[in-house]
């Protein structure tokens, strides 16, 4: 089982349980609990991305047209 189909089973799980019982508070928990680390994981994927290099020479993206 896949960490995706994890985090969709916690969903579904804190959707359909009462809140107001101790297994509706635990999956609720639960979720949270993975969409925190789903945030996580995203955040780290972005920093991971290369920073583009910007242009040093030529007339593409080295002079800003400020009648435009």
């Amino acid at each position: 089982m896949s960490i995706g189909s994890c985090t969709s089973c916690a969903a579904s799980a804190a959707s359909s349980a009462q809140l107001d019982t101790v297994q509706g508070a635990a999956a609720l928990l639960v979720q949270k609990r993975a969409m925190q680390q789903d945030q996580a994981s995203a955040a780290q994927l972005i920093e991971a991305l290369p920073q583009p290099a910007l242009a040093t020479s030529g007339g593409v993206g080295t002079t800003v047209n400020t009648y435009a």
